[in-house]
């Protein structure tokens, strides 16, 4: 038996193209270029296809990740890194499965309760329309497909994640000093 969950959306794909440019803006290397280095680099692929290479993926996911959550790239576009492989996957086609999750910064959910409010009304505070698209185009929710979902942490409960934002905050009070233990005092002769 098959299930798709009520909020899951089937991807309608997007054009490759501004996504290719982002990445030769950003420092992907030709294969031609990159022929006989020695530094470790990733491989880029867009939609399955051998794109180039790049030396800093860690800046450029989080960058792509930044530009998705303000929908200046698509929010269907999947972005799944495989550290072992040294590679980055991009897809922008269509036929993939999408759920939303909500996003989480600094153990926190970037979901407010003005946000559940406008979603309510269906309008803003200003009288704008506010729909569930909204979400995804202010950075409250991310589309994830299944293979970008093996990449991501993933709380199940809100009392996980402030299980996980306490334990956090304890990791990072500095430790209290032990008190010096005294010397021992030299025995009578």
């Amino acid at each position: 038996v098959k299930n798709l969950a009520l909020m899951a959306t089937i991807s309608v794909g997007s054009m490759s193209g501004p996504i290719i440019e982002f990445l030769e803006e950003w420092g992907l290397e030709s294969l031609e270029e990159n022929a006989h280095s020695s530094t470790l680099t990733t491989k880029v692929f867009v939609n399955g296809v051998w794109m180039g290479v790049h030396r800093d993926p860690t800046n450029l996911i989080e960058t792509l990740k930044k530009l998705r959550r303000k929908d200046d790239v698509h929010p269907e576009v999947s972005i799944v890194r495989d550290i072992r492989e040294r590679e980055l996957r991009l897809y922008t086609d269509p036929g993939r499965v999408c759920r939303p999750l909500f996003i989480v910064e600094d153990q926190r959910l970037v979901l407010q309760k003005k946000h559940v409010r406008w979603l309510t009304q269906g309008t803003m505070d200003g009288g704008e329309d506010f729909k569930w698209q909204h979400l995804a185009k202010s950075g409250v929710i991310e589309l994830l497909d299944a293979e970008e979902e093996e990449t991501v942490m993933i709380c199940m409960t809100p009392e996980d994640l402030e299980i996980a934002r306490l334990e956090k905050e304890k990791g990072d009070q500095p430790e209290p000093e032990p008190e010096p233990e005294p010397e021992p005092e030299p025995e009578p002769e």
